[in-house]
């Protein structure tokens, strides 16, 4: 179970980073503001997910 948690954090942590350049790239780029506010709110999500596994790791490892 931690080592699956293990890999589902590294993998989120990857897509936020994803998701956050994605987004500063494209406000470079005087993109839609559209496609901004979605990329906020899936940065925002994966944030949160994040978190969430976090304190799963945290709780299986004590």
């Amino acid at each position: 179970m931690e080592r699956v948690l293990d890999v589902a954090l590294v993998m989120v942590v990857i897509a936020t980073a994803g998701v956050l350049f994605t987004g500063v790239f494209g406000m470079m780029r005087v993109g839609s503001s559209e496609r901004s506010q979605r990329l906020m709110r899936w940065r925002v999500a994966l944030q949160a997910l994040a978190l969430v596994l976090v304190a799963g790791l945290m709780w299986v490892r004590h």
